[in-house]
């Protein structure tokens, strides 16, 4: 590992995307738990407890091959004041009245000095007063090499408000959260600074700025780069009698396929967390955008220097905590602040109450969903609890014993409790919320908190005031002069024939996607000789690491497809006008509630909705400059209307003709969303995409996820009454295009909620912009221009080519001559199956003769001709690893005598475990066969097999797996 790496791992930060590498594919999985007195009495016992069942969760953590180097493991707890009232050799002020936390600073001297310096100059910047610091008492020798490489130095701080001894709990921990992330930001970035200016790096186990665990009147956190059972004996405070609290919670880290190191270790200030937040790319989007509409007087002075609330390179646990904890900062209560992050399924429960149903529905419009299987344990130190995600992907248990012990845990037996004790066990369900309050002795039920939460306000009067639902708004005649045909409109956004026959169709007529067969032996979108859209370069990512995905069939009642349109108001400050959106059913428009939107908006009751149309289209001759400046166009005339008070933009390429092509519909998303973020007005307006060139469901699944509000597929709504009108591919006449319209939006909702499912997403709310996509040939100038955040490990084409691509459809429906082919149609396609004009296939008529040729006449040659033909094929720019090419210049022969044998080879051949079912009889029985013959390994798979197949053949073929 790399000094730059090193550091970054030191600081809290993942190492930058290098090679195929890319720190946005970081994953854990762990383990979680706390006790706490019911009471609240604080006691060491409940610490030693708390660290013994940290220990029965080692199964749950991970280690490297140093055995004794660990992934992470730590526990955060109350303050305990007598062990550091009698430690320190300054007076401290009365309890809760102190702030203290453990400082992870760099190793030399010099540098621990200047870190002090500058922490003590931040304090006085923001009015605070260090009273002392203390040396952590640590015992290191038991850890491993690489977790004594990456250890910071740890110092203890205490700080109290300057000159007002009264201030203590919440109000002091609001007065220290800005120093704190002041200090984490600004002492990393001077650091940085120094670094590029002078050349000089740190040594590799250096770290350059400063990380506190937590800062706070009420917890503390201690943590690292450990193992479960390395915790207790590393720290040596939690050994020590006087070491008391009420409550722990703590957490073993498995980092699946991540960097471990001392900052990422859980638990954070207000949460441990086991799961995954798969939509964190768009949370900390939405929250960046946001940060221009925060205020508050709870947290004084500018909130700028707040800024960025997620820090850049965190994880998705830490990112989680940064905005809890503003929330909380910001007035909420812990409780309130994590049923917004994490809402309970309310959209289609059609039994919840009507104040609970507006209580989150008031809140929708003020965040969105962080979305993933997550059991998340909290707390602010007299509050304490856990909750799961709404499909309850990541359990976890409690217990409540006879002497007020409880205890919760991500899985059963983490602590010895007599039975006869146990007065109450569960689980924790999903969307429910499990909480003890200490300072009130008792554990308050779900439906409490509920019931307390939303009666605080009048949600339903004031969704009822201000929430406007779609069908509220007037309906308006539509009629839309189109200069062009539909064939020239199918032809500019480069529709075929396959994909109506094949995609467009079965949508309408089967209100669900068409299913195909597996593989795809045509070349990806970079490397094909046809123009190709923009959408076939980003592939759907899944959850490849832990997550179960969702049936969105069977478990309806936890998803939802609706959206809310318009502009955000301040976070911190929930009033009646916050709930001041637009209510969308389905993210997916027609013409017509296109047209309801723009046209019956903008004045009267619906005056607080205002509605600009931007054409995203550029001048065709002028090829990748003309694009470049189409887009430039496009953000600045968003910017200048945002600027003017607009909150529901359309971006619409409607306006094509024989000079003006169309910017790709995801470009232009792409591009206007990442240029308001980075203004940081992409909160105050919605994006509604009026597209040509989307039709399938992966391409509107795209423009949600880079940033689209809703999508307008009006060529596609065209093409669909044409297929009517003409009783093409099994559409009547006699159906009615408004009900044609409803399957095919229906057949989207089913594929959009499929795809999001693979990521264990459950509603489009968090899906819009959380960019779950990779790019696979797209280049470096439009992935940070255009899809911020995506991975792109290939790097690719550029603007060039994309223009280049749109001109080539462009000239079909506006050829320079067009007497030359008066009968001009659509292109056949040829993606799917192979076409003599269409795509290029690896397995096309000729591989596939001479295969079928060479097997029928047991003929090698002919096998070897076709081997040929395929290898030629891929180097022919048809697949990636035809671009590889073998390093001979240090080529050096050695005998054959020295190579091992072909029979001897073949035997380590082994085939996949398919089962009978998944593919055909006959083929399951070729491939056992085959691998008799040669000595190799076939697998039954899980269907196990028929026992004729135990049986020898006549010819001596033995076709048993």
């Amino acid at each position: 590992m790399g000094a730059k790496n090193r550091k970054n791992l030191q600081n809290g930060r993942i190492p930058p995307a290098q090679g195929l590498y890319d720190p946005r594919f970081e994953h854990d999985s762990c383990g979680v738990n706390f006790v706490c007195n019911l009471r609240g009495e604080a006691s060491h016992e409940i610490v030693q407890m708390g660290i013994d069942a940290l220990c029965t969760l080692q199964h749950r953590g991970a280690i490297g091959a140093e055995k004794n180097t660990g992934d992470g493991a730590g526990i955060l707890m109350q303050i305990p004041d007598k062990l550091y009232r009698d430690g320190v050799p300054f007076d401290l002020p009365p309890e809760n009245q102190y702030a203290t936390g453990i400082a992870f600073l760099p190793h030399e001297v010099k540098q621990i000095e200047r870190a002090l310096k500058q922490l003590e100059k931040l304090a006085e910047e923001e009015d605070l007063e260090i009273i002392g610091w203390r040396e952590l008492p640590v015992e290191p020798s038991g850890i491993g090499i690489s977790a004594k490489e990456a250890m910071p130095h740890m110092k203890q701080i205490f700080v109290k408000a300057k000159g007002d001894h009264d201030i203590s709990g919440l109000d002091l921990d609001r007065k220290v959260f800005p120093f704190r992330k002041r200090a984490e930001r600004e002492i990393y970035e001077e650091y940085e600074d120094v670094e590029m200016l002078t050349g000089v790096g740190s040594s590799t186990n250096e770290q350059t700025g400063v990380y506190f665990p937590s800062l706070s009147s009420r917890t503390i956190v201690y943590k690292g780069m450990l193992t479960t059972l390395q915790l207790g004996s590393f720290f040596l405070d939690l050994h020590d009698k006087r070491t008391e609290s009420a409550m722990v919670l703590v957490h073993s880290r498995f980092s699946t396929n991540t960097f471990p190191s001392w900052p990422l270790a859980h638990p954070y200030r207000f949460i441990a967390h086991n799961g995954e937040i798969n939509t964190v790319q768009g949370n900390r989007n939405w929250m960046k955008s946001r940060e221009t509409l925060l205020k508050t007087n709870l947290i004084s002075g500018d909130l700028d220097r707040l800024f960025p609330i997620c820090t850049s390179g965190a994880s998705d646990t830490a990112s989680f905590d940064e905005v809890l904890e503003l929330l909380i900062m910001g007035g909420y209560s812990l409780p309130e602040a994590v049923l917004m992050m994490i809402p309970e399924p309310w959209e289609n429960h059609e039994n919840m109450t009507p104040e609970r149903r507006a209580f989150y529905q008031y809140h929708s419009t003020l965040m969105e969903p962080w979305d993933g299987p997550a059991s998340i344990a909290f707390t602010d130190g007299t509050l304490i609890g856990a909750v799961l995600d709404r499909n309850g992907l990541r359990p976890s248990r409690y217990w409540v014993t006879s002497d007020d012990l409880v205890v919760m845990a991500s899985e059963v037996g983490e602590l010895e409790i007599e039975p006869e004790k146990i007065i109450e066990k569960g689980r924790l369900e999903p969307g429910r919320m499990f909480l003890i309050d200490t300072e009130k002795g008792r554990i308050v039920r779900d439906s409490e908190i509920k019931e307390n939460l939303e009666s605080e306000k009048p949600y339903s009067q004031w969704l009822e005031d201000n929430f406007v639902h779609l069908r509220e708004l007037p309906e308006v005649s539509f009629e839309r002069e189109d200069s062009l045909s539909l064939q020239e409109k199918q032809q500019v956004f480069g529709y075929t024939h396959e994909e109506i026959k094949l995609l467009l169709a079965p949508m309408v007529r089967d209100e669900k996607e068409a299913i195909g067969s597996m593989g795809n032996d045509a070349p990806i979108a970079a490397l094909s000789q046809r123009p190709r859209k923009l959408y076939d370069y980003f592939q759907q990512l899944f959850a490849q690491v832990t997550n179960p995905p969702l049936d969105g069939i069977r478990e309806e009642l936890i998803t939802a497809v609706c959206v809310n349109i318009g502009s955000d108001r301040n976070l911190l400050s929930p009033e009646e006008q916050s709930c001041t959106k637009l209510f969308l059913p389905s993210p997916v428009l027609t013409e017509a509630e296109l047209s309801k939107i723009e046209m019956a908006t903008g004045s009267g009751e619906f005056n607080d909705f205002k509605v600009f149309r931007m054409d995203a289209i550029f001048e065709v001759e002028k090829n990748e400059e003309g694009l470049r400046v189409g887009l430039d166009n496009l953000r600045k005339l968003a910017s200048e209307a945002v600027a003017d008070g607009a909150n529901i933009l359309i971006i619409s390429d409607r306006s094509v003709s024989r000079k003006m092509a169309p910017i790709p519909s995801l470009l232009a998303v792409g591009a206007v969303h990442h240029h308001l973020i980075n203004e940081k007005t992409r909160s105050s307006t919605g994006l509604i995409v009026e597209s040509g060139d989307a039709r399938e469901v992966h391409h509107i699944a795209t423009l949600l996820g880079y940033g689209a509000s809703a999508v307008c597929p009006y060529t596609a709504y065209e093409t669909i009454d044409f297929l009517i009108d003409k009783e093409k591919h099994g559409l009547s006449p006699e159906l009615d295009p408004n009900d044609a319209r409803r399957s095919y939006i229906k057949a989207v909702e089913k594929g959009i909620l499929k795809i999001m499912s693979k990521m264990g997403i459950s509603t489009v709310a968090s899906y819009s912009g959380a960019q779950i996509f990779e790019a696979i040939g797209l280049g470096h100038e439009i992935i940070s221009e255009c899809f911020t955040g995506t991975v792109s490990r290939l790097g690719g084409v550029g603007f060039g080519v994309i223009a280049n691509e749109v001109k080539q459809n462009h000239q079909v429906a506006f050829p320079s001559n067009p007497g030359a082919n008066p009968h001009r149609t659509l292109q056949p396609g040829g993606e799917y199956q192979w076409r003599r004009d269409g795509e290029f296939h690896l397995f096309n008529p000729e591989t596939v003769f001479k295969l079928q040729h060479a097997t029928k006449e047991r003929r090698y040659d002919i096998f070897r001709e076709y081997t040929k033909m395929v290898d030629s094929q891929s180097e022919e720019l048809a697949t990636l690893r035809g671009l590889f090419k073998f390093n001979n210049s240090r080529k050096k022969s050695i005998s054959v005598d020295e190579v091992e044998s072909v029979s001897e080879i073949v035997k380590r051949f082994a085939t996949g475990a398919m089962s009978y079912g998944s593919i055909s009889g006959e083929a399951h029985e070729t491939l056992a066969i085959a691998m008799n013959r040669i000595g190799g390994k076939s697998n039954t798979g899980e269907g196990g097999e028929d026992a004729e197949r135990f049986v020898q053949d006549e010819n001596g073929d033995l076709r048993r797996s």
